[in-house]
């Protein structure tokens, strides 16, 4: 499908957004310099609600416009108050609950330098563990668009879950986009395994260092244009530099970043993610779209955590 025909698709049918996922509490440490090993380091510590697909989710809802949805698996351990946070920014949650596993939990060190670049130390938890039983063709009643969150690439389970996702949205021609998520996990997974789970995608959203990895290309332009001639539309998020778009084995846009002041770039990457497809469901180019992306992303640095303020 090429990128008009996907953007006639997401905004022509007026469907909701369905977002698969992992939904995650975030223990979020902001500390400055180096951390001293074997001794104290002071930091500020809050617990808030996070995890990829949620955060997208999130900020995808957070325009007013389509149905935002979410699937995720969670444990009874916090089960309550994560629905209870996803209904807030407005989303529909679909939170199966682990019968053995906890809520995944991730660590979030950010250094509160110029930068706020940070570390996760993840425990996926309950996250990865969705399973083709949780997964039904009605769960695409009445949605335009599907994405599927790159966590899920990382687990047996998950994997066969996004197998029958992509199969259900093939047979109701629901396009599909994919965030691969996480760089450290794609090396384990390895660079050709995930090339051919995301071939059946429509649109990719990597970030610059996810991009360069399963291209082995130093730079995210011709990383960009290289997986558009595996995926259809491929956006390539670069942080302060911005996006790159590419489709066809050529990039055919550059859209700027949005100057900011970074405080936790935590979940900046998912708010784009969802800021550009509510942009894409509500009609706009691919451009505009990623224009979008980058606002919500400047958005996101200003803030602790990985989702939007919430709504008034």
């Amino acid at each position: 499908m090429t990128p008009d025909g996907l953007r006639t698709a997401a905004a022509g049918g007026g469907g909701a957004l369905l977002v698969v996922g992992d939904v995650i509490t975030d223990v979020v440490a902001r500390h400055r310099g180096p951390l001293s090993a074997g001794t104290d380091t002071a930091a500020a510590i809050r617990t808030v609600p996070g995890g990829a697909g949620a955060n997208v989710a999130c900020w995808a809802a957070r325009g007013g416009g389509a149905e935002v949805r979410l699937l995720g698996r969670v444990g009874a351990d916090a089960a309550a108050w994560h629905e209870r946070e996803l209904a807030e920014c407005g989303v529909r949650p679909r939170l199966v609950v682990d019968p053995e596993a906890p809520t995944g939990t991730v660590i979030c060190l950010v250094d509160t330098g110029e930068a706020a670049e940070r570390t996760f130390l993840t425990d996926s938890g309950a996250s990865l563990r969705l399973e083709p039983d949780d997964w039904s063709d009605a769960l695409l009643d009445g949605v335009a668009w599907l994405h599927l969150s790159g966590y899920l690439l990382f687990s047996e389970p998950s994997r066969a879950l996004v197998a029958a996702a992509l199969e259900s949205a093939r047979a109701r021609g629901v396009p599909v986009s994919l965030d691969p998520a996480s760089a450290g996990f794609l090396r384990e997974l390895g660079v050709d395994r995930c090339l051919s789970l995301i071939e059946r995608v429509d649109v990719l959203l990597p970030s610059r260092d996810e991009a360069c990895l399963l291209t082995g290309l130093p730079d995210a332009a011709d990383a960009a244009a290289k997986l558009s001639r595996h995926v259809p539309l491929v956006v390539v998020k670069q942080g302060a530099e911005g996006a790159v778009i590419a489709r066809s084995g050529s990039v055919y846009a550059q859209v700027p970043a949005v100057a900011t002041t970074p405080r936790d770039t935590t979940g900046a990457g998912d708010a784009f993610t969802g800021g550009f497809l509510a942009a894409l469901l509500a009609g706009a180019t691919p451009e505009d779209a990623a224009a979008d992306g980058c606002r919500a992303g400047a958005l996101a640095v200003e803030r602790v955590g990985g989702r939007p303020p919430m709504p008034d």
